[in-house]
């Protein structure tokens, strides 16, 4: 396993206590946002397993889900689901 997908599962881990709290006001947010973190983590976990150039496309998708993520939580705080942490 590379180390940046450990990260990305520590920090999946801590949002989601955020993402319960989310999901409770918006289930449709909250869905989005759950698919788009547990997105990164497979992306990486998938780039890994490539050779070839299909290893960057994954790790493209990865840094795109996590994008998703960050905007998820942006519209979160906007809402008034979440404090800014």
């Amino acid at each position: 396993m590379l180390r940046i997908q450990g990260f990305a599962l520590d920090t999946v881990q801590s949002l989601a206590p955020a993402v319960k709290e989310i999901t409770a006001q918006d289930p449709d947010l909250g869905r989005q946002l759950r698919r788009a973190a547990s997105s990164i983590v497979l992306n990486i976990a998938e780039g890994s397993g490539h050779r070839n150039g299909n290893s960057r496309l994954r790790f493209r998708s990865a840094f795109g889900s996590t994008r998703e993520t960050m905007a998820a939580l942006e519209l979160a705080v906007a809402w008034g689901y979440v404090e800014r942490d």
